[in-house]
């Protein structure tokens, strides 16, 4: 009995690729603070996860992947649990999603002058997901915009 009621509120197994969809997608520099007396930048992705599936998807997770652009080593990464194991129904979104990496710019110039920076490299972030012991899948690839965000 106990365990019809505990596989009763499991999701059922999605490939994510194709149950979720990427949306509301906002990406930039957040401004992390002052760390040993700097300004530091870090890049910024949010976004929601909506569910094209015809059932229940839940139990996924997120890894963010940042990259300088030119670059192919990950330059910081961020990992969450997107989707509880509840999930979410057909149709339905997340609420946003924000994913940040651990490593960024740091500088004694204002943060708009550190974007402005002609030694500035830009970055982009990788989105993987999975649902439980599944595989990663990339599910997006997005472009760092070169703006400021306070949020």
């Amino acid at each position: 009995m106990l365990l019809a009621l505990i596989a009763g509120g499991c999701s059922r197994s999605v490939d994510v690729k194709q149950a979720l969809t990427v949306t509301d997608v906002h990406t930039g520099w957040y401004d992390a603070g002052i760390i040993n007396g700097q300004n530091k930048l870090v890049p910024s992705v949010s976004l929601k996860l909506q569910n094209k599936d015809t059932g229940q998807v839940g139990g996924v997770q997120l890894n963010a992947i940042f990259h300088r652009v030119g670059e192919t080593d990950g330059w910081g990464e961020h990992y969450v649990q997107a989707i509880d194991r509840d999930g979410i129904g057909p149709g339905a979104s997340t609420q946003a999603i924000v994913l940040r990496s651990n490593l960024g710019y740091t500088g004694q110039q204002s943060r708009l002058e550190m974007l402005r920076n002609a030694q500035f490299v830009d970055a982009r972030v990788d989105i993987f997901g999975k649902q439980g012991r599944g595989g990663w899948v990339k599910i997006g690839e997005f472009t760092i915009d070169r703006q400021l965000l306070t949020e």
